[in-house]
């Protein structure tokens, strides 16, 4: 009696332990998992196109964010069929999971045409002249636009000039200066929307834009060879028949 007694309280006792075995099993297991999903699906390379606002590490900290902004898994499923909107500069972002251990960030940059100063900030507008960002830093490769008059500007808006055929002038000049691969840090209008382009420490005088395309063509030889010098070239006068080129040094 007393025997069978003792078993009848062993038995709770076996259960006990049998479902604390069960337990630190199963925790066991979800560590392993734990440990497999963070070592195996751990982020090592990251690609990143498209950028020029912002550089590649700047990227991946807003991508790559939170406990587990560093796992091929997680950002797959974060970013499964969903664009990164809101970021300044950018019209979106695009994640790729490329294997466990890869991804590729694609950024796709709103389209600028140029910028202009305003009350300390930088003001970024589009090819129709709708102001899209205001900033305190300059982008590399957006030219500065002066010579235009304006008394406000609003964000998200035109910039209020008195001539929109000036937006379509930028628009050919930036297209052209990316074709022959000289892009400017200027673009300068006078009261005639004569045009005059800035490069560091040498003037561009291009003057009305009559027969842009063989004036801007030429600068892929000609600015190589001013390297160092400070001065005005003159291609005002330029055309295909009459190839007129001049350079005078000094402001």
């Amino acid at each position: 009696m007393e025997k069978q007694y003792s078993e009848l309280i062993k038995m709770p006792e076996m259960r006990i332990k049998l479902r604390i075995i069960m337990i630190l099993g199963i925790i066991n297991v979800l560590l392993g998992a734990s440990y497999f999903v963070l070592t195996h699906y751990a982020v090592r390379t990251v690609q990143v196109d498209g950028n020029k606002h912002y550089s590649a590490e700047e990227i991946k900290a807003m991508v790559m964010t939170g406990f587990l902004g560093d796992n091929s898994l997680y950002l797959s499923l974060k970013y499964k069929n969903k664009g990164i909107e809101d970021v300044p500069f950018v019209e979106t972002m695009d994640v790729v999971v490329q294997s466990n251990d890869t991804i590729r960030i694609n950024v796709y940059e709103k389209a600028l045409a140029g910028y202009v100063q305003y009350l300390g900030r930088y003001m970024y507008f589009d090819n129709e002249g709708v102001v899209v960002e205001s900033s305190k830093v300059t982008t590399k490769g957006i030219p500065q636009v002066t010579g235009l008059d304006f008394d406000h500007i609003i964000l998200h808006e035109k910039l209020p000039v008195e001539n929109d055929q000036i937006f379509q002038n930028i628009l050919t000049i930036t297209k052209l200066l990316n074709k022959y691969d000289v892009l400017c840090d200027k673009i300068q209008f006078d009261s005639n929307y004569n045009v005059i382009l800035g490069y560091s420490t040498v003037k561009v005088r291009i003057g009305p834009m009559e027969n842009l395309d063989e004036k801007l063509m030429q600068l892929p030889q000609i600015l190589p060879s001013l390297a160092g010098e400070k001065g005005t070239l003159d291609l005002q006068n330029y055309t295909a028949d009459r190839k007129s080129v001049s350079f005078e040094k000094g402001n």
